[in-house]
This record gives C-alpha cells, sequence and structure tokens, in this order.
C-alpha cells in the first residue's frame, strides 16, 4: 500500500570552498606553499603574480561574475560541482600518471640520496671477515635479528631453532653464540647485537683504548652492574678499595658510551626537519607587532587570458554559444576553482593572523619579558570564545604552527596550558609550575637530590599546592629522572 507522509529533517552540509579552507588553514608553511605551487599547475585559470593587489585581482573576478548574462541551463551551480574534483587527496591530474606523456625536461627530477639501511650497513662489514658459508649464513641472520637500538633481544636457543626451520641450517647456541662475540660484537658502531645493556656497555668499553680506568669500569659493569646503575656508590668504593676520584673517573668513562649504539646509525641518514616559523613577534617601543609570513600571503590571480575567453564566448552569436557549451562549462568550473582559492586563501590569512593576535595578547607578559613562569592558563575554548570561532578552528591554527619570537622559535601549542590553583585561590600555568620545579632540582645538592615529597613540600613553601603524584607527573614530563639517579659524587 502506498502511502505519502511529510518529514523534516535537518541536515547540515559542508560546501566545497568550507572544505578548502580548512585544509589549508591546517597547513603549516612549507607544506601551504606546496599546496599552492601544485594549484597553479593543475588549474591554467589560476596565476601567481609579482606585486599583485588583492583589489586588482577582485578587478580581474568580477570580469566572469556576472551569471545573470547567461542562460540559467548554462550557469554550473555550486551544487553540481564535484567536490572531489577540487577537494581530493590525490590531486595528480590524470595525464600525469602516464608515462609517456612526460616532458623530456621532467625526466630528471631532483637528485636523491641513495640511503644505506642500518642492517645493509652491517651486513655489508661482514665482508670484511673470513667466513666459510655456514657462518656467513648464521652472521647475517644474527644481523637480520638486531632491533633499531641496537640489540638482539631473543635467546641464541631460539636464533638456533629459526636457523634450523627457516633457513636450514642445523647449529646449535654455543656456535651461534661464538658467532655472535667473535663476528657480530667486532661490527660498527660499537656496542651492536649486544643482548642487553650491560653487555652492550662492556663491549663499548673493549673497542677502547685500555687504560686502567677502562678496565676497573669493565670489571665494575661485569661483577656489579646492578650496584653500579642504582648509584650505590659508597658499596663500589668499599668493595674496590677506590678513592671517590677514582670512581668519579670511571662514571665518566661509561657516560661517554651510547646505550642505544643503533640509534648512532639511525640518526646520522636522518635529514633534519626545517621548521619555518608562520607568525613573527616582535616588539617596538614596548608594544608587541605581529606578522605573517609572507610564505603564507602568495598573489595570485584569475587568468586574464580565460576572462578573454569567457569574453568571447559572451559575445558570440547563439549558434556559436550552442557549439561552444562543453568547452565554456569547463572554462567556468576552472574559473569558479581559481576564485574559490584565492578566497580560501584570504580566509586563511585572516583565521591565522586573528587566532595569533588573540594568543599573543592573552599571552603579552610572557612576549613582553619572555620570562614563562608568565605564560598564563590558556586552552583552545578560551582563544575560540574571545575571537566567536570554533574550537576545531583554534586547534588547526595552533597545530604544526610556529611563531618566531625574541626568545626563539616555538610551536604555537606550547602557549596553552592547564591551570592549576596556588595557595591564594588564583589561576596559574602548569609551566609556571614546571619551571619553579625544574630550577628548584637545578639547584639541588646533587650528593643528595630532593625526593618527589621533599620537592612537594618547597613548592608548597613557594606557595603552590601539589601533591607528590603530581610532582612526579610534571618531574616526567621534564624528563628528569627520580632523586635516586640524579645522585653524583
Amino acid at each position: 500500500m502506498l502511502k505519502q507522509q511529510l518529514q523534516l529533517k535537518l541536515t547540515q552540509k559542508l560546501s566545497p570552498q568550507q572544505i578548502q579552507l580548512m585544509k589549508l588553514v591546517q597547513l603549516p608553511t612549507l607544506a601551504f606553499e606546496q599546496r599552492v605551487k601544485e594549484e597553479l599547475e593543475e588549474n591554467p585559470a589560476l596565476e601567481a603574480t609579482e606585486h599583485q593587489d588583492w583589489e586588482q585581482e577582485e578587478a580581474h573576478e568580477d570580469e566572469y561574475d556576472t551569471p545573470d548574462e547567461y542562460e540559467d541551463n548554462q550557469i554550473i551551480q555550486a551544487d553540481a560541482i564535484n567536490v572531489d574534483e577540487y577537494l581530493s587527496d590525490d590531486e595528480i591530474p590524470d595525464y600525469r600518471l602516464y608515462a609517456n606523456n612526460y616532458h623530456e625536461e621532467d625526466a630528471f627530477g631532483l637528485p636523491y640520496r641513495e640511503e644505506v639501511s642500518f642492517h645493509q650497513y652491517l651486513i655489508e662489514q661482514l665482508n670484511t671477515f673470513r667466513l666459510g658459508e655456514k657462518e656467513r649464513e648464521i652472521a647475517e641472520f644474527l644481523v637480520g635479528s638486531i632491533n633499531d637500538n641496537g640489540y638482539i633481544r631473543r635467546s641464541m636457543s631460539d636464533i638456533a631453532d629459526d636457523l634450523a626451520f627457516t633457513q636450514n641450517i642445523y647449529t646449535d647456541e654455543k656456535e651461534v653464540e661464538h658467532i655472535l662475540k667473535t663476528v657480530i660484537f667486532q661490527l660498527d658502531p660499537a656496542g651492536i647485537g649486544a643482548r642487553d645493556l650491560q653487555e652492550s656497555l662492556i663491549v663499548q668499553l673493549k673497542h677502547k683504548p685500555q687504560t686502567a680506568i677502562t678496565e676497573l669500569a669493565i670489571t665494575i659493569l661485569t661483577e656489579n652492574f646492578d650496584i653500579f646503575s642504582k648509584k650505590h656508590y659508597d658499596k663500589l668504593i668499599q668493595k674496590y678499595n677506590i678513592s671517590e676520584e677514582t670512581l668519579k673517573e670511571v662514571i665518566q668513562e661509561v657516560e661517554k658510551l651510547n646505550p642505544k649504539p643503533g640509534s648512532s646509525y639511525a640518526e646520522g641518514s636522518k635529514f633534519t626537519e626545517q621548521v619555518v616559523p608562520d607568525f613573527t613577534v616582535t616588539i617596538n617601543d614596548g608594544e608587541l607587532e605581529l606578522s605573517l609570513n609572507g610564505r603564507n600571503t602568495p598573489e595570485l590571480h584569475v587568468s586574464q587570458e580565460y576572462t578573454e575567453m569567457f569574453k568571447t564566448y559572451r559575445d558570440s552569436t547563439d549558434k556559436d554559444k550552442q557549439k561552444q557549451k562543453e568547452a565554456v562549462e569547463f572554462i567556468k568550473q576552472k574559473l569558479d576553482a581559481a576564485k574559490w582559492f584565492i578566497d580560501a586563501i584570504k580566509q586563511r590569512q585572516n583565521t591565522l593572523l586573528v587566532t595569533m593576535n588573540a594568543i599573543m595578547l592573552h599571552q603579552k607578559d610572557y612576549f613582553l619579558t619572555g620570562d614563562e613562569t608568565k605564560i598564563k592558563p590558556l586552552i583552545l575554548k578560551d582563544i575560540a570564545e574571545s575571537i566567536g570561532m570554533d574550537i576545531s578552528t583554534i586547534s588547526r591554527v595552533a597545530n604544526s604552527k610556529f611563531v618566531s619570537t625574541p626568545y626563539g622559535t616555538k610551536p604555537v601549542k606550547a602557549f596553552f596550558s592547564e591551570a592549576i590553583k596556588n595557595d591564594e585561590g588564583e589561576d596559574i600555568s602548569t609551566y609556571e609550575v614546571k619551571k619553579i620545579l625544574q630550577t628548584i632540582i637545578e639547584g639541588e645538592n646533587k650528593r643528595k637530590p630532593y625526593t618527589d615529597d621533599k620537592l612537594m613540600e618547597l613548592l608548597k613553601e613557594k606557595g603552590y599546592p601539589i601533591a607528590r603524584r603530581t610532582i612526579a607527573k610534571y618531574r616526567e614530563q621534564l624528563d628528569i629522572p627520580v632523586a635516586r639517579l640524579r645522585k653524583e659524587l
């Protein structure tokens, strides 16, 4: 049975322009610059210009933005535009995916540095050893078992079993361990292939020129690693009948070693990430000034050639218009996309400046002095309410953005922090508490470092009533170890 009924339905849809704007807002400077280059390559109706004013760009846009002059069936409505054409994650034109369509100049791009993986680097070193076929296969299998930190976290018996089942190599635990100690432990970087920290440090010490201090360090780590790692220095002095100065030299020798020998190669092969500030805050006559990185405000305009093509269509006869209908629809799509992109950049620029300006004014005391204890409590909601924007927009601005200040370049999100109350009931930033905590620890007697209970008492005396577990949390966030591990001779 057929029925008719009336239904009210409320839906919320994002227009292609809104989606495009949100994607642009969250991009940092370098990624945004690359996005603009991609759009310029893909949309022939969009052009970059030097010394082009926004007013002039708007004049170009107005030349084609007169839909009333055309028939309704020739106007491309916003709803009819496929969002994927403008905001697809795969924004490479189809023709660029065919190898034969590349120009000869495109065949040679920027050179790439050839990378040698960590494990390949170790295997290449095996060529310097005179090994039999079985020995080499065992050595290569051991290299493949080394993790990124440089350790083998599996037992020799498990490795011997795997060699039998997967490589058809029959061996025993004793032979595998022999290859480990005579071959793998000789590889660079020193300490590679060890099964735990103790073994790695001992191997690294054996690679050094042997002195009385080095030999003593090897003996202490071999016989009393647990006592040494827990910093029970009095027991070591008594057991080995050495002076405090000698033990201090041993500690200095061990501190030069790398607890993660594999990381030394990994760090050397990585490129340093370039940080480009999105904003610059300067002080001029005691007043703060905010500016946006010029690379965030490219000067774009709509192609004059495309607007002329549109004019030609407008002035043509009705018969010619019918023939050129598909061509003009393509032109209109490209012109609309260009106009939307320019508008999105303007809105992005305005959103970034308004948001950062609100953050700067809220943290004015810090920007004028550089004192981190003057950073006030701030959450995304505070800025969103002050400038009338959504919290998600503020989050996009704060994420992956950096600001250049007179005191160094800092991430924007560093100016957001939780609030706690002092003994006077005032809201203070957790940054302030962490800074004071760090100052107290730096000034402590390293022979008798403060425990978390003592730190809690000292902070309470300064007007910060904080629980001991909160002290421990802040200490871990500052990457400060417990009192026992901060102890020095």
